[in-house]
């Protein structure tokens, strides 16, 4: 549960966007920019943005982020790495993430696509990970860099393992997989892996795209947790779908809410801790409070169980935002508050809080 009451307020600076000497022709991002919006202002389309700055969601951009608005000489990019010799063994590695990285700059460090990372490591979103994760890099001579995303395969091509409940979608402009993913209740990388799509962030309009059916994933995830949780969890099925949800609607991950609120109150409502937190997600009155008035619009019940919830996962997402999805802090700001984790980051005496919910997203996840 938070342990520390957290700051109304986050004060922007006036951050202005401007272009640099031709040497170096960029933008930083101002509060409330879109990609858009700058690909408007400033004459560049929106897939050369994306392509330019690696962005892995274009939907994801954050205020004082420098974006190239103008590819760098070709003496200015840093080396290629080299390409595996065409009779190479395929080779397994790993990778310890590093703050500020994303998975497109993984990928092609490795010569090896998005997609095949986000299947070896079973991620739910390729879009979020974090500063010390370790990644499984898989052979690159089976998923070289320089394959594209080319149209899914129709239904009748699918693997023959593949869930009898699979649909497919057609893609529309603007969309993007994670509300793609959102919409049918399946992960990121449930979709990746049915579609071999080699980069989640380059998916076009007319695509169609086999969708998993969810109760094959379900399956999977079920039989990693131990039969006596399994049968409390499904006593407790109804919060559950409530929790999915709000993680939905707010673009949170479903296992990292499902993992939060099991960590703090066992998916009961009922439960108030001796600080006086209330509820599934085990919010003070004051957080409660700050949330509905900064983030909600609205006053929050927290004895109120839709409330309850949409007030704590509507947290989760603002602090994922806040610290650009790096898990750790996330956890630690919700664990000892805001301030302490923008202070000092993550406390030791929560390391063992962080590790007992990284733990229950593994067995939540897909």
């Amino acid at each position: 549960m938070p342990l520390l009451s957290l700051t109304a307020t986050v004060a922007l600076g006036p951050l202005l966007a401007g272009v640099t000497m031709a040497a170096d022709p960029a933008v930083v991002v101002r509060p409330g920019d879109t990609l858009t919006a700058i690909s408007k202002r400033h004459g560049i389309a929106i897939a050369e943005l994306v392509e330019l700055n690696d962005l892995s969601d274009p939907n994801r951009i954050y205020a004082g982020q420098r974006l190239q608005l103008r590819s760098q000489p070709s003496s200015a990019r840093p080396p290629a790495p080299p390409r595996p010799a065409a009779n190479a063994a395929p080779s397994e590695r790993s990778h310890i993430v590093r703050s500020g990285e994303h998975l497109t700059g993984i990928a092609r460090h490795y010569a090896v696509s998005i997609g095949a990372i986000a299947a070896a490591n079973r991620l739910a979103n390729p879009s979020r990970i974090f500063a010390g994760q370790r990644l499984v890099i898989p052979g690159a001579v089976t998923t070289p860099a320089t394959s594209r995303p080319g149209p899914a395969p129709a239904p009748s091509a699918a693997k023959p393992n593949a869930p009898a409940a699979a649909r497919t979608h057609t893609v529309r402009s603007g969309e993007h997989l994670t509300g793609i993913a959102r919409r049918y209740a399946v992960s990121v990388s449930a979709i990746v892996r049915a579609n071999g799509i080699a980069n989640p962030s380059r998916i076009h309009a007319g695509q169609r795209l086999a969708i998993p059916g969810a109760a094959a994933q379900t399956d999977t995830r079920q039989a990693t947790v131990p039969a006596s949780m399994r049968a409390v969890m499904e006593r407790r099925d109804g919060v559950r779908r409530v929790i999915v949800e709000e993680a939905r609607r707010y673009d949170v991950p479903a296992a990292l809410a499902l993992a939060v609120a099991w960590q703090e109150s066992g998916w009961q409502q009922g439960v108030v801790s001796h600080a006086g937190a209330i509820g599934v997600m085990q919010l003070l009155p004051a957080t409660g409070a700050w949330v509905g008035e900064a983030m909600l619009g609205a006053r929050v019940d927290l004895r109120d169980t839709r409330q309850n919830v949409r007030a704590g996962v509507r947290l989760l997402a603002h602090y994922l935002d806040r610290y650009r999805g790096n898990v750790d802090l996330v956890l630690a700001a919700y664990y000892q508050g805001q301030t302490g984790a923008d202070r000092h980051g993550v406390y030791p005496v929560s390391r063992r809080y962080l590790a007992s919910i990284k733990t229950l997203v593994t067995l939540f996840g897909d």
